[in-house]
């Protein structure tokens, strides 16, 4: 088979509002890679006629099968068949057994169907009407100019029932697909983009199968493994392949796959060694708190959070020493260190966590904004205590201290 270029077109002025999120591109994409077909382009593009004739007139110059959802409903500015017909000149007709199944549908339901409803049965003339299991408006599939052009529902549950029911079927007869496109994705912390880059380059550099392709997030780095190959096992060992090399190089850093994120992977370990914590927060307000018990088993391991935010908070919801914070200050070693003993004391947790420092927009106790300090007062009252300097605004700051105290829990609990 040789290289099928496709593309998807998702059609609906909401999508560009974001009062509805584009989940049919990726589903449709995922599909596609099962079958080792690529998608290069994903286009949205509203309801107006004009600017959808010109974005499919572009596709037809560049892919050979594009897909394109919604737009084919029963009111007026539903006008993906009448910008297909601009470029294709292909005529559009009813299709009777849509038009019946629609007639029935209403009479069932005890429903009048108004006129404009018959648009939902409209089609191209030669094109193979694609049937909807669960739901009206059929699908269509027209082979014109030596490309292939598929058109779905926009609702999710319809398009899916006729991608799968008939679409691939469709497409694996059409082009005798024999490949699969599968990837992994191996999730880093502790080391930045750039560095990791560096440490790959020589992989990076001489990638073919399987593509290496860094992806940067807030405080850590993935690297998405992706190969075609005939079947799934040999897709599979690519990867594996690969993978070998880069954990040779970078494996100390890696601590998941594809979807596991970094506060499970430190919810696991902690279950793993039947540990509980409490956190003592200030600059973060709570922020950590939030992030534990946004995942479900939390309530084992969890027994709670002082947010300390002022400095007769810390004094009398912790029992801190105002003598020490006159002398050290609330941003500082020492006041982290005496908020993770106490907020464990307190709540009779094995590991106490706390967070203090200068989230912005002004310097406190002359200390930069940016400035955190991030404590673990371990079960044997050993403490590991990190001051950080984050860039960005005060969401930012917060957000980056959450991320690293995962990040030094993760490290701390794996040995």
């Amino acid at each position: 088979m040789s290289d099928i270029k496709t593309e998807i077109i998702s059609v609906g002025t909401e999508l560009l509002l974001g009062q509805i999120v584009n989940t049919n591109a990726a589903w449709i994409s995922q599909r596609l890679a099962d079958k080792g077909l690529s998608v290069y382009y994903h286009t949205v593009v509203g309801d107006n006629e004009h600017r959808l004739t010109s974005v499919f007139s572009e596709a037809e110059k560049r892919s050979d099968v594009i897909f394109i959802t919604g737009g084919l409903g029963p009111t007026e500015d539903d006008l993906t068949r009448e910008a297909f017909q601009n470029i294709s000149d292909l005529p559009i007709i009813y299709d009777q057994a849509t038009l019946t199944k629609m007639e029935q549908f209403f009479a069932k339901n005890n429903r009048k169907m108004t006129p404009n409803n018959r648009r939902q049965a409209h089609v191209f003339e030669g094109s193979t009407v694609l049937k909807n299991s669960v739901g009206i408006a059929p699908g269509i599939i027209v082979e014109n100019d030596k490309k292939v052009w598929v058109f779905m529902p926009g609702v999710p549950r319809e398009m899916k029932a006729i991608m799968t029911e008939e679409v691939m079927p469709f497409l694996s007869e059409k082009f005798k697909l024999d490949t699969v496109i599968r990837s992994r994705m191996l999730r880093f912390i502790g080391i930045g983009e750039s560095q990791l880059e560096h440490e790959l380059k020589e992989l990076i550099s001489n990638q073919t199968n399987p593509t290496i392709a860094p992806l940067a997030s807030e405080g850590e780095v993935a690297l998405r493994l992706t190969a075609k190959a005939k079947n799934t096992s040999e897709a599979e060992q690519l990867i594996d392949t690969v993978e070998h090399k880069i954990t040779k190089i970078v494996g100390q850093y890696l601590y998941g796959y594809d979807e596991v994120n970094i506060e499970q992977k430190v919810l696991d370990l902690l279950k793993q060694n039947k540990l509980t914590i409490a956190s003592a927060e200030s600059l973060t307000g709570g922020a950590f708190a939030s992030s534990i018990v946004d995942h479900q088993g939390s309530s084992v391991l969890f027994k709670g959070a002082a947010v300390v935010y002022h400095p007769y908070a810390k004094e009398t919801a912790l029992e801190i020493d105002s003598k020490l914070l006159s002398k050290h200050g609330t941003v500082s070693k020492e006041c982290a260190e005496a908020m993770s003993s106490q907020v464990k004391k307190i709540y009779q947790s094995d590991i106490g966590i706390s967070f203090t420092g200068v989230a912005g927009p002004d310097k406190i106790e002359n200390q930069a904004v940016g400035t955190v300090y991030i404590s673990i007062c371990d079960k044997d009252n050993t403490f590991y205590t990190e001051k950080f300097q984050f860039n960005g605004d005060r969401k930012a700051v917060r957000n980056r201290a959450v991320k690293k105290a995962y990040e030094m829990f993760y490290y701390h609990l794996k040995v």
